[in-house]
Parts: C-alpha cells; sequence; structure tokens
C-alpha cells in the first residue's frame, strides 16, 4: 500500500446541476452514469429576500405573468436560496461524493453588510468550494442589471467579495464578466475594474451555439432566437479576455468557463456534442496553462442543454443524449482533464486520510492482483465512514452506513485480458459533507479521518451456476 495525493488537473471539468431550466440530479445517478466525480458541481440560486413574493421560486409565485421571455420575472428564475434546507442539502451531496460546491448566486446588491455576512458565513463548513456572485453582470437580463447600474453591480462585487475573505476564506470568489474587445479592452470595463483584482478567479460563460429564446419560440431556419459560433471565435475571445483581464489585475489569475455547452436545440442532438469537444480538446491540444476549468452546463435539462433532456412525462426521469457518451469518453476521461495522482511513499494501517478538496487529498493506492476477467468484484468496508473508490477507471462511493461496494460495473467495458494487478485508490471526503469545526487551525479547509484496515475483497472468477 502506498500513500497517495490527488493534486489538480491540467485544465478541471467541473458540471451544472439544476437551474432555471431544471431540476436537482442526485450525485449517485451522475456518477454511476458518468464513471467518475467532477472537480466541482455548479448549483444556481437566486437571493432577494426582501421581495414580497419571497421566498417562492418567482415562476410558481407568478404562474399568471404574462412573459416572453425567461428573465421577465420579478426577480431571477433560480431556487430561492436559504429555503426548506437549500441548497445547503445539495452541497453536502456534493461533497460527500469528492466533489467541491460551485455556487452560482444572483443576490440583490442592496442587501445589508450584516445580510452579506450572515451568507458568508453560512459557507464556512463547506470546505474549499467557490461562489459566482451576479453572473454575466455585462448583460442586462438579470435583475442586478435591471435594478442597478453597472457600476453599481461591479461595486457590489467588490465589497461582497472582500466580506466572504474575511468571513469565509476556505471560498474562492469567481467574477463572471465580460469579452474582450478587439480595441484591447473588456466590455463596460470601468464599471468592473476593480472586481478583477478582487476575484480570485475568472469566468465568461460560453455557449457554441444556444437557443436563447427557449422556451418562448422554436429554433428554426431563418426563424430568430437563436446564434452559432465558431470554435476559434470563442478561443479568440478568451485570450483577449484574460490578456486584459492580467492588465486590469496586475496579476495573472486562472481563467475557466462556468458555463459552457452547445445548444442541440439549434444543431441538433446528434451533431451537439462534436463542438464541445473540439473546444475542449483545443486546450489540451495547445496545452494553455491559464484556462484552468470548464464547466459542462448541464447534467439534465428540459430544453437540450444537457447530457440528459427531462422526460417532459417524468420530471423525475433523464433521457440520455448523444453528447453524453461523447464527453464521458472523449473529454470527462481524457487524462489532461483527469486530477493528477502521486503516490507519495509506503503505508500501513491504520491510516489517516485527508480531504483538503477534490484538488489536494490524500489518500492510498492498494495494489489487488486479478488472475483473469471477474465475474464478481465486490469491496466490504465495515467502518462507518464515507469513501470514494476508483478501480480499473471507473470511480464508486461508498457511504458511511454502507458496508458493500458492487464494484463489477469496472469491469463491464475495460476487460482484464490477463493476470495482472490493478491499483485500487482511496480517499474519505466527509462523511456528512461538512467540515467539523475540531479546533484545528485548517478545520474549515481539511477534513481528515482513519481507515482503521484493509477492505476485504470477494473477487471470484467462476459463477456458482449456469442455466441451461
Amino acid at each position: 500500500m502506498k500513500k497517495l495525493h490527488m493534486g489538480p488537473a491540467a485544465c478541471a471539468l467541473d458540471l451544472g446541476d439544476g437551474s432555471e431550466r431544471a431540476e436537482y440530479v442526485n450525485q449517485d445517478y451522475i456518477l454511476h452514469k458518468l464513471g467518475r466525480p467532477h472537480r466541482g458541481v455548479n448549483i444556481m440560486y437566486t437571493y432577494y429576500p426582501h421581495d414580497k413574493e419571497w421566498p417562492a421560486r418567482i415562476s410558481e409565485a407568478c404562474k399568471d405573468l404574462n412573459v416572453s421571455f425567461a428573465w421577465d420575472y420579478p426577480y431571477d428564475d433560480y431556487f430561492p436560496y436559504d429555503v426548506n434546507g437549500q441548497p445547503f442539502e445539495q452541497m453536502k451531496d456534493i461533497r460527500r461524493h469528492g466533489q467541491e460546491v460551485l455556487l452560482t448566486l444572483t443576490i440583490d446588491c442592496g442587501l445589508s453588510d450584516e445580510e452579506l455576512r450572515k451568507v458568508a458565513r453560512q459557507l464556512r463548513p463547506y470546505g474549499r468550494m467557490m461562489i459566482r456572485i451576479n453572473h454575466e453582470c455585462c448583460g442586462n437580463w438579470f435583475q442586478h442589471n435591471k435594478r442597478y447600474t453597472y457600476e453599481q453591480v461591479g461595486a457590489f462585487f467588490v465589497k461582497f467579495a472582500g466580506i466572504i475573505k474575511e468571513e469565509a476564506p476556505n471560498v474562492k470568489t469567481i467574477f463572471c464578466g465580460g469579452w474582450g474587445k478587439e480595441d484591447g479592452t473588456v466590455e463596460r470595463e470601468e464599471a468592473f475594474r476593480d472586481c478583477y483584482a478582487a476575484a480570485d478567479i475568472w469566468s465568461c460563460d460560453c455557449y457554441l451555439a444556444l437557443h436563447y429564446g427557449w422556451p418562448y419560440n422554436i429554433a428554426e431556419i431563418g426563424g430568430e432566437g437563436f446564434k452559432a459560433d465558431s470554435v476559434q471565435m470563442n478561443v479568440d475571445l478568451y485570450n483577449r479576455t484574460f490578456k486584459r483581464a492580467c492588465e486590469l489585475a496586475g496579476e495573472v489569475k486562472p481563467m475557466t468557463t462556468a458555463e459552457f455547452n452547445t445548444d442541440g436545440d439549434v444543431t441538433g442532438p446528434r451533431m451537439q456534442g462534436e463542438s464541445v469537444v473540439r473546444f475542449a480538446h483545443y486546450w489540451r491540444d495547445n496545452k494553455v496553462d491559464w484556462f484552468k476549468a470548464i464547466s459542462m452546463y448541464q447534467f439534465r435539462d428540459r430544453g437540450r442543454l444537457g447530457l440528459e433532456i427531462e422526460d417532459p412525462n417524468n420530471s423525475a426521469v433523464g433521457i440520455e443524449q448523444p453528447m453524453l457518451a461523447q464527453y464521458r469518453d472523449q473529454v470527462l476521461h481524457d487524462p489532461y482533464f483527469m486530477p493528477a495522482m502521486t503516490e507519495c511513499g509506503e503505508a500501513a494501517f491504520p491510516v489517516k486520510l485527508r480531504w483538503g478538496g477534490s484538488e489536494d487529498a490524500d489518500g492510498v493506492a492498494i495494489s489487488v492482483h486479478f488472475d483473469a476477467n471477474p465475474e464478481f468484484c465486490e469491496m466490504t468496508v465495515e467502518q462507518e465512514i464515507g469513501l470514494m473508490v476508483e478501480l480499473n477507471g471507473r470511480w464508486f462511493y461508498k457511504a458511511p452506513k454502507t458496508k458493500t461496494i458492487d464494484m463489477m460495473s469496472a469491469f463491464f467495458d475495460t476487460k482484464i485480458d490477463a493476470p495482472c494487478d490493478l491499483t485500487m485508490k482511496i480517499f474519505a471526503p466527509p462523511a456528512d459533507g461538512l467540515n467539523v469545526d475540531d479546533g484545528s487551525e485548517d478545520w474549515a479547509v481539511n477534513y481528515r479521518t482513519v481507515l482503521e484496515k484493509a477492505p476485504e475483497m470477494r473477487i471470484r472468477y467462476e459463477v456458482p451456476g449456469v442455466v441451461k
């Protein structure tokens, strides 16, 4: 057994899960469909607690309102923040499964400092998460741009980012601004100049094709409400944006795309994934070291911006799209987009495991011998801890109360042709999704647990009986 460190990928992958056009899908289902966790999961919420309709979701509160655009409601049609235990239950689910929380929050710029401090303090137990504040702030569709000037939105970002650093230094802030222009500036530069220095991460949302009129019109040839652009055009935009952001901030910071996809309403579902793969492979093939993450928007969608579309007969059912396999096989499981694994010397039981996050964790690597492709492969851990385990390229989650995990799906598509030793990788994210304030100086960013003994493996190469 070896000590094992998990570090950042050259370019990380995040996944959107729920928005104004989709419900949240639990992480167990997503892990089974995709085969490995993402760096982070983006959940989208809104916070306008002084509005008369609050705390209802605005599309439900205003069902009779005659709207012709998704953002025509009194406040943004995301899930209401800090209502009915959300988003905190989802945040726990995300972290239990070895991923970071990426919280997108459209928030009233008129809230008091104390109200903002309350929000920041709520984020303390969730480790190294990220928050994207009032995104797409150079637009005119969100309430932060309808109620406030661009200058006010920019000043609010700087203020709230500062409060977060004071109250929840474990949280990184994302500034999602405008694009770099050909004249060397960025959109609304004077209003948002200070945001680039205040943020930890820069981002622009990127849709190679988008049906922005959804669901109020249909994208048809010769019609309106949609667009399609080239991969190269968007690459050029990112290069210009990053260059100017560095000049404004006076330093280099990571650049990401916190929302990215090609809309199948425009390209059709069979062609949708091809440009997504080309965009991701551009950064891989050119080894652009400042471009640090792509966030796929999203797992399941009521339109065609998801790896699955929502069954209109049953919102709990997803219909897999062709893009899911393309994204999974050609991007998600590409080594360039996978976390770095480094063996760090010998280990022995009982062994201490540290979870600092999906880009900084200490686990163990155990060599497991296989004589051939197994007929049964199960792992049993009696100890009531949460584990993320990888074997033969596939990841599994063990909940604290679960004892035995069936790992045979690791051998359905990737079979063993000859006797070999495989490395089983084990990490222990927070059992209930929360970091516990145990008095240690680094409790907010590191969670520690002890794996008392080696997992018991049931590996069999013959079946008990055959039906004739």
